[in-house]
């Protein structure tokens, strides 16, 4: 089963062919944590012989010697890690069923922010006010054109 994902707005959008996917992870190092503006990066491996990018393709910037990150240009939404030529780390969020690409391991543990265990215990609830809501995003799924 391919499994497609993109940014945002639209801008940029990819597909991964069946079996091109490896294993997902939540890196806790300081560089995700800026990268993504959270509190870990969450990133899962891409055979680069089953990526392809479906519309547009990302803009980089080199956040180490030796890592190079992707990003739409257009919106901001984060994309890849790039650090070897034939994988490129996909962001597990622009996936557009984030559900079918879980992470399975933690990485960088040292730098994980001391809250991060208690998230799950923290008090829930729903949004109100948001009725009427319109979403200028683009829709969880591949489209012939956009925006509309």
């Amino acid at each position: 089963m391919n499994l497609s994902g993109g940014c945002q707005c639209g801008a940029v959008r990819f597909e991964v062919a069946d079996g091109g996917l490896g294993k997902g992870s939540i890196c806790h190092c300081r560089m995700c944590q800026k990268a993504f503006g959270g509190f870990f990066g969450p990133l899962i491996t891409a055979h680069n012989s089953h990526l392809t990018w479906t519309r547009g393709a990302p803009a980089y910037f080199q956040s180490s010697n030796k890592v190079s990150r992707g990003f739409c240009q257009a919106c901001g939404t984060p994309l890849t890690y790039v650090v070897e030529k034939d994988q490129t780390e996909l962001a597990m969020g622009a996936f557009d069923d984030p559900a079918k690409v879980p992470p399975l391991s933690q990485l960088q543990t040292s730098t994980r922010v001391p809250f991060f265990d208690g998230l799950p215990t923290l008090p829930e609830r729903d949004l109100t006010g948001l009725e009427g809501l319109v979403s200028y995003q683009h829709p969880d799924h591949d489209t012939d054109d956009w925006p509309r």
